[in-house]
């Protein structure tokens, strides 16, 4: 355990933290987008499945971040169209039609990695950009100002979707329609579109979280590359209150201990390594245990709007 103690061990662990938490960042805050408009989304692990493995397959063929990025932020947005469809417009209940878009999203991209690829493969993904000056400063420039661009972005998301949920008019409509959809109509507000877009925005930030696993942290894509990434990143949602700030000191929470059993493993720490990959999940059970009672959910979450009902 002394290993684990020393400075060169911490600033690992803690810059680990730092990237781990990336995925669950864009994934989550996205759903907090959703969730605010009234849209349950359990389809966000799917979402980042198949994203993930557009992205890596583009940069695959082409070589070009950029164009994998794209990709998956396409594909993020054409299964968030889907599941718009299928729940705001044909009235499904969402939380079945979000375990179907997440299998649909496990499914198709095992199927196209198995006759597209056939076995993993590496690219090049997001290169570490070291920030001038602040990444020369002892301890904390390792930590926080050494990552990739990817990285960078989940952690400037946090103030911008704050700004716009609490700030803009555009922020307002997401949450009267999340909180209170029949009064929103009735100011003229499309309950509809506003649903629409908000699922949007939160499969293409989804996509986008797909995407710094397969061509930024892992540079690969296997079958189930996620591991389940996704519902954890709807759990971190009610454990911030859907506020993106909160969603991100639960992702990194959740990304620290993650990292620490990675360590443990690396360090060759006398633990069981079943016991040290279930220590981050067990955590965000007892947390989720302990903050959930305490949440106020927005109204009108996971219930259709039909025109005329209060």
């Amino acid at each position: 355990m002394d290993e684990l103690l020393t400075s060169s061990v911490i600033v690992g662990i803690l810059a680990s933290a730092i990237r781990l938490a990336t995925p669950y960042l864009y994934a989550a805050i996205g759903e907090a987008f959703a969730q605010s408009a009234g849209v349950f989304n359990l389809g966000v692990d799917g979402i980042m499945l198949i994203s993930a493995f557009a992205s890596f397959y583009v940069v695959l063929n082409t070589g070009s971040i950029w164009l994998g990025l794209l990709a998956a932020i396409l594909v993020g947005l054409a299964m968030g169209l889907l599941m718009s469809f299928i729940s705001v417009t044909l009235k499904a209940e969402q939380g079945i039609s979000g375990i179907g878009l997440y299998m649909f999203g496990l499914g198709l991209s095992s199927l196209l990695f198995n006759v597209l690829v056939g076995t993993v493969k590496t690219v090049t993904g997001f290169q570490t950009i070291r920030v001038p000056v602040l990444g020369e400063i002892p301890f904390l420039g390792e930590v926080f100002f050494n990552h990739s661009l990817l990285v960078y972005g989940a952690f400037i998301l946090v103030p911008i979707a704050t700004w716009v949920l609490d700030k803009t008019s555009w922020g307002l409509m997401i949450k009267s329609v999340g909180q209170n959809p029949a009064a929103a109509d009735s100011l003229g507000v499309s309950v509809d579109k506003v649903r629409y877009i908000s699922v949007c925005i939160g499969a293409m930030l989804a996509g986008i979280a797909g995407a710094s696993l397969s061509i930024s942290l892992l540079n690969l894509f296997q079958i189930n590359l996620t591991a389940g990434q996704g519902f954890i990143a709807v759990a971190l949602v009610y454990f911030g209150s859907w506020k993106p700030v909160g969603i991100m000191w639960g992702a990194l929470l959740f990304s620290t201990v993650n990292a620490f059993q990675l360590w443990m493993q690396v360090l060759g720490v006398n633990i069981p390594s079943d016991v040290a990959v279930m220590l981050p999940y067990l955590l965000t059970i007892a947390a989720l245990a302990v903050t959930v009672s305490r949440a106020h959910q927005p109204a009108a979450l996971n219930k259709p709007f039909e025109r005329g009902e209060s």
